[in-house]
């Protein structure tokens, strides 16, 4: 054993002789032993690592050290000795054997029982002795030199013109016909040519993969015979989940990987991890001790003040990791770099992320971690993404994030809800939503592309089922139906009656055409949640995160072909026309009033064909609304067109009756042509002329196309 191996890195590095180590633990550990594990036979062989003395003010130790002959594809562990002292804290238990929180890989599978726990069932204050070798999972030794990019460079797609994906890797091909069965739910399906070219043909520019950082299936899920499918689980942050690869858990799953972000880049397609910092699989002060509880249980979780037996918990989960931390900072920030430097995806979405800003229990987002991330060269140049919330005092946080982030707008997913649904009230909210959310947004200096605007995500009901069910139906989860959001009590836009009625049936396929219209064609970053553009159902399931099955995969051959066919008209409509994808918000302002255009870049416009007044806002009977696209108010943008853009006309009608509109006139273009429609009494390519009437069906929305004389 070499004991002379100092360096900045974590983790297991090899070597031209074998592998150097180094973990990084709380003071009071006593002693810390790397244990190279035979993964047929569970023999172990371990070693001492040497203990390198804090220098002052540093919160951790460093223990280091090189094991001759131990060669990529190693399994491994580490004990650690301390006093168990669980009531300030400190949990140390050496009996079991933990994996490295700088794992680039993982094998096996955890066996739940007795030891997997760090104390006695039933008496959580006295330690248990029993071996979890033979029952844990093991970290892998990795080495990333002969991967061969083949050029690979991002898209580094500008956000304005961003299509996000949100998809979950093994639901997207489990049942995909075209994938080879023995590939489906892996890296490997997910980059298939089939798939990449859906992707593509529907008019996506960035996929945002559901939780592929190593994670693991709750005991208690397992015994009621579910699974922790969603992945909000995660144990490591640098390792990609071993049961997504198709060709081992031995480190193949990150060649897997490679290949699969390869395969969409060469699409043009960048890829987005959804990550969760925010929270462990370790779980509350009853939970397995699996790695960080045994290393530094105070640096990597939030105790309770006074109380440091129990966790606070932010995140309805049992714990919540503490990035105020140094050490855990420095954990967060590694990952982050090392998913971008070694593994190339091209940004981030933050489960939970107003828990990364929480110092000392408050939110504070000028806290260090967003500092850092901001002047990172390699983090602040890709995309980052906040859900922004936690369960947590204050945790509501949409609107708030630092400039560089974007935010999942629940307001516009609300909104927009409300609106189609028939609620009254709605069309103030409605046109800043629209409008790209300035409300939100403007003040602190930043862009409409800082609102990513969905309707429906993983969490909830799909969009076939949002517009089917007023109720939720998650029996199947085994929690009497009691689990979910209560979406039918919120924003709900169920059509009642029975599904056999083609009337019935027409309602709900508009629905689906007006929730899509609107979210794609509203300024900011549209996201789509997958399957929704092919009608896939959950059966109702508001809550799928168990349900790895036929309940939560997408059913291909069942595909609503006129759906997919009218997102990929909608999506084309949105990349040809820069007039729906801004860089700037509008300021109702005309271009150049010099010029003889008066127009302003944004009208809002009444049923007469005359600009909303302040009293049309707040009509309760209200429920439709138009406004005019000035395209001469639009300059060049990115990599597409030139300066300015065809004049377009958007009607939203949720009223239950239909709505006769005056066609503006004036100034306004002499005509326009229906350039895409979600009733299918109205046809592609009509015509109206200023100042006639045109009906918009109810429950329905048009786009009209403008055009000037000359």
């Amino acid at each position: 054993m070499d004991s002379n191996t100092q360096g900045s890195f974590w983790g297991a590095r090899p070597s031209d002789s074998g592998t150097d180590f180094a973990l990084a633990t709380a003071p009071a550990a006593e002693r810390v032993e790397v244990c190279l594990v035979d993964h047929e036979t569970s023999e172990q062989h371990c070693v001492d690592l040497i203990r390198a003395e804090p220098t002052a003010g540093e919160q951790a130790v460093r223990w280091e050290g090189a094991i001759a002959g131990a060669r990529p594809g190693q399994h491994y562990g580490y004990r650690v000795h301390g006093p168990w002292d669980p009531a300030h804290g400190l949990r140390f238990n050496p009996s079991k054997l933990l994996l490295d929180p700088h794992s680039l890989a993982v094998s096996g599978r955890n066996e739940w029982g007795q030891e997997m726990h760090a104390y006695r069932f039933g008496e959580p204050e006295v330690i248990d002795t029993s071996d979890s070798l033979g029952h844990s999972m093991l970290s892998v030794v990795v080495d990333h030199g002969e991967y061969d990019w083949e050029g690979d460079a991002p898209p580094r797609t500008p956000y304005n013109e961003t299509v996000i994906y949100e998809t979950h890797l093994k639901g997207l091909t489990q049942l995909h016909p075209e994938v080879p069965e023995a590939l489906r739910g892996t890296y490997t399906g997910a980059a298939h040519p089939a798939v990449v070219r859906h992707l593509t043909e529907l008019g996506v520019t960035a996929i945002e993969l559901m939780p592929v950082h190593q994670f693991v299936n709750d005991s208690t899920l397992l015994d009621k015979g579910l699974a922790n499918y969603w992945g909000y689980n995660t144990i490591c942050f640098f390792a990609p989940h071993s049961f997504y690869s198709s060709s081992g858990d031995h480190g193949q799953q990150i060649y897997e990987f490679k290949e699969l972000v390869k395969a969409y880049h060469r699409a043009g397609i960048e890829v987005i991890l959804d990550v969760v910092y925010n929270h462990t699989a370790e779980g509350n002060h009853l939970g397995p001790q699996l790695s960080y509880r045994g290393i530094d249980n105070a640096a990597y979780y939030h105790l309770v003040p006074g109380d440091e037996f129990h966790y606070m918990d932010y995140t309805g989960t049992g714990n919540s990791v503490n990035v105020g931390h140094p050490l855990t900072l420095g954990l967060v920030l590694d990952s982050l770099r090392y998913w971008v430097t070694e593994m190339h995806v091209d940004g981030f979405r933050f489960d939970l992320a107003a828990t990364l800003a929480r110092e000392e229990g408050n939110v504070d987002m000028v806290s260090p971690f967003f500092e850092l991330v901001a002047a990172d060269p390699v983090l602040s140049r890709v995309k980052l993404i906040a859900e922004p919330w936690d369960v947590g005092p204050d945790g509501y946080q949409v609107g708030n994030f630092p400039p560089q982030w974007t935010e999942w707008n629940g307001k516009f997913r609300d909104c927009v809800r409300d609106f189609w649904r028939g609620e009254p009230g709605k069309l103030r909210e409605l046109s800043m939503r629209v409008a790209g959310s300035a409300d939100l947004y403007e003040a602190e200096g930043r862009r409409p592309s800082a609102s990513i605007n969905f309707v429906t995500a993983h969490d909830g009901f799909t969009l076939r089922d949002l517009v089917s069910y007023n109720e939720k139906h998650n029996e199947a989860n085994g929690e009497d139906n009691r689990d979910g959001t209560d979406d039918n009590r919120s924003w709900n836009c169920g059509i009642e009656g029975p599904t056999d009625d083609p009337t019935v049936l027409e309602l709900r396929a508009r629905q689906q055409r007006n929730l899509l219209l609107t979210l794609v064609l509203s300024q900011g970053v549209p996201m789509i949640s997958h399957g929704d553009e092919l009608g896939r159902t959950q059966g109702g399931n508001n809550n799928g995160y168990c349900q790895d099955n036929d309940i939560t995969w997408i059913d291909w051959e069942s595909a609503d072909s006129a759906l997919l066919d009218f997102t990929r008209r909608l999506l084309a409509l949105r990349n040809a026309h820069p007039v729906f994808r801004r860089r700037h918000f509008f300021d109702g302002c005309a271009v150049d009033p010099a010029e003889g255009d008066p127009l302003p870049d944004i009208a809002w416009l009444d049923a007469d064909g005359t600009s909303m007044g302040p009293e049309d806002w707040d009509q309760d009977w209200a429920k439709s609304l138009a406004f005019f696209l000035n395209g001469n108010a639009v300059p060049a943008v990115g990599r597409h067109g030139s300066p300015g853009d065809s004049d377009f006309l958007v009607i939203l009608n949720a009223a239950d009756n239909d709505v006769d509109y005056h066609v503006p006139g004036g100034h306004f273009p002499e005509k326009w042509t229906t350039t895409i429609t979600t009733c299918a009494s109205h046809l592609v390519g009509e015509t109206a002329a200023a100042n006639e009437v045109f009906t918009v069906p109810a429950r329905s929305a048009v786009v009209l196309e403008g055009s000037r004389e000359g």
